[in-house]
């Protein structure tokens, strides 16, 4: 096996560390999955530090090798946005791509620097706005109400800040229908037909500091040809944008790159994706005889989704006559919606009994009060029995960030694993956690 370092951890079923140790149990990050789940309870997530950080340093230093000018990887933290998580992506360069107030807020408390950090969205509140021009972030400008608001808060706070236009390329890509975000016919960005006119209101503007644009053409995308063709599209807009006085400096191109959920995925490595990229804009940019911009990219899942597990114990079971087994664990789509949002497909194995041969077809079951909770159709694993430890792969990306509290189920704990020390970064949810924030009128009590 290749070592650490060479492998792209988004083309991984399982984190970098992960192994069968002699025990015949799952270890992650040198620690034991099943003695995880004594100590911390279940369910649990599971992240392998080591996993994150390669992924990060891949990005990093592949556009240090392929792009010629200058480039920042920002971590788009929608996928998973922690104090823990905003750090360890922090100390190895990256910046952070925030989506709303509450996201900025963590980021700035995990200590990241105003000056990586990129304010998307396309429906920023005025007080979201004002909050990343009040501490310095960048605000990536997604319509026109949000140029107007910036240019008024601009005024009104007596700041100049940094902003980037958010245009639709028209590129669409071969991924579902919710995660598309780069064809015209999306709720994101500015159409094309609007730039000019964009351009023309910023020229005006003494305050506002346009200093490139953005765009984002989807998630879990396997595809490497229209993130070729994504460079000529926005570059084409740098040299429009000079003839309205405008010096456009930065060029983000977004994320998108899949990972691997199951054995049939097949994505690019971050290196080719990378390499892509980079060629794409630098091709681009000497066709129009204009000077690299700082190149800006926008990972998420293929940071994180890989690098964690999440570790179920095993309830009841239950064989419909001519019909499927069932097996239930004691979580499903309040930690994991994906699977009832989008129909995600993922891998699951047994963490106490990894060498044991899959010869039985089975349903894994979410103990949630709704039929659609199921987390897998019809997957192949060795007999179970109640308390046995499930392990469900690539739960890094959309899993937590996503959770709910369905049936007043609280949320998991989560544990960051390395070297064989495991530390808690989320504490579980309480009881009392989830009427925190109940009022009970007095005529009630």
């Amino acid at each position: 096996m290749a070592p650490f370092d060479q492998r792209s951890p988004n083309q991984q079923l399982l984190p970098l560390t992960a192994k069968t140790n002699a025990n015949d149990h799952l270890e992650i990050g040198g620690c034991d999955v099943v003695e995880l789940v004594e100590q911390y309870g279940s369910p649990l997530y599971i992240l392998d530090e080591l996993s994150l950080r390669t992924a990060c340093q891949q990005y990093r230093d592949g556009f240090k090798s392929y792009y010629h000018g200058e480039s920042q990887v920002i971590y788009a933290s929608k996928a998973w946005n922690c104090l823990a998580i905003c750090a360890i992506v922090a100390s190895e360069g990256l910046g952070i791509d925030v989506v709303s107030g509450g996201e900025l807020y963590t980021a700035l408390q995990a200590g990241v620097k105003p000056d990586v950090i990129y304010l998307h969205g396309n429906n920023k509140s005025e007080s979201e706005l004002e909050y990343a021009i009040a501490t310095g972030c960048t605000v990536i400008i997604d319509n026109w109400l949000e140029l107007k608001n910036a240019s008024n808060l601009a005024q009104s706070l007596g700041k100049s800040p940094r902003i980037m236009l958010r245009i639709t390329p028209g590129i669409e890509c071969h991924t579902h229908e919710y995660i598309q975000t780069g064809h015209l016919d999306s709720k994101f960005g500015f159409d094309p037909t609007e730039v000019e006119s964009v351009f023309a209101f910023l020229s005006n503007q003494t305050l506002l500091q346009c200093v490139g644009i953005h765009a984002h053409i989807g998630s879990q995308i396997f595809e490497l040809q229209p993130h070729q063709d994504l460079g000529a599209v926005m570059i084409s807009w740098f040299k429009i944008a000079s003839n309205y006085g405008l010096n456009l400096t930065e060029l983000n191109i977004g994320g998108g790159l899949g990972i691997s959920y199951t054995e049939s995925d097949d994505p690019p490595s971050i290196t080719e994706w990378v390499k892509t990229v980079s060629n794409s804009v630098i091709t681009a940019c000497e066709a129009q005889g204009l000077a690299l911009p700082k190149l800006i990219s926008e990972p998420g899942r293929s940071l994180i989704g890989t690098a964690c597990v999440t570790a179920y114990t095993i309830g009841s079971n239950k064989t419909v006559p001519q019909g499927r087994t069932y097996i239930t664990i004691d979580g499903g789509m309040s930690d994991n919606p994906r699977p009832i949002t989008y129909q995600s497909k993922y891998l699951a194995m047994v963490a106490n009994h990894m060498s044991t041969e899959a010869d039985q077809v089975i349903t894994i079951a979410g103990k949630h009060c709704e039929s659609g909770d199921i987390l897998i159709k019809d997957i192949k694993l060795p007999k179970t029995n109640p308390g046995d430890i499930l392990v469900v792969p690539a739960t890094g990306a959309y899993n937590y960030s996503m959770a709910s509290n369905y049936n007043r189920i609280p949320k998991l704990a989560a544990v960051l694993v390395d070297a064989g020390t495991a530390n808690l970064i989320l504490k579980r949810e309480t009881y009392a956690d989830l009427i925190r924030q109940d009022v009970l009128p007095t005529k009630l009590q």
